[in-house]
């Protein structure tokens, strides 16, 4: 990634983290498969995909994040299985079994706001990304290793990142679901 030349806009992304010891599991089976951002991104699942704001509406997204979680209560997630996005795009992926109707709410509501504009070119599918643009026996191995994971968590929270073009995303702030607005 290149460093952001505009000091007047952000670069943010909202996610719910994967727990350990299934978080540092797919991470490192994604750096295996040769996808290097898993150096830069853990593993997770996208609640709001990389998105430029302005800098100046950081606090008016932080408190529509706050009251957000606020009407969400924890939920769990089942990770289960492995999916793909080929022939259309060259992802491998772990799939949700059971959440998936919470994240697509938690997404929906994210961009409800005027100062977050996400153009995106796909439907909002939550899943977590264990190999991406690598080349194909790679993905095939991916798929096939992970067939059988299987993984069930509590979600308390998500988290809004950013990142500055280069290097990991950095943790901005927890949002604590079902918590009151301050």
């Amino acid at each position: 990634m290149t460093p952001l030349s505009d000091p007047s806009t952000t670069r943010i992304g909202v996610a719910i983290d994967i727990p350990e010891p299934w978080g540092e599991l797919l991470t490192r089976r994604r750096a295996e498969a040769g996808d290097p951002q898993a150096a830069y991104t853990p593993a997770h699942v996208t609640l709001l995909g990389p998105t430029e704001v302005r800098t100046d509406a950081m606090p008016r997204i932080e408190k529509h994040l706050e009251a957000v979680a606020a009407a969400q209560v924890p939920f769990t997630i089942h990770l289960r299985g492995t999916g793909t996005f080929r022939p259309v795009t060259e992802v491998v992926f772990v799939t949700l079994a059971v959440g998936i109707s919470e994240c697509e709410l938690l997404a929906e509501a994210i961009v409800s706001t005027d100062d977050v504009n996400r153009g995106t070119r796909f439907p909002y599918h939550p899943h977590v990304t264990v190999a991406q643009d690598v080349p194909s026996e790679a993905l095939d191995a991916v798929f096939d290793d992970l067939a059988g994971f299987s993984a069930k968590f509590h979600v308390p929270a998500f988290t809004l990142f950013s990142h500055g073009g280069e290097g990991p995303w950095r943790r901005r702030r927890d949002y604590t679901l079902g918590a009151p607005v301050n």
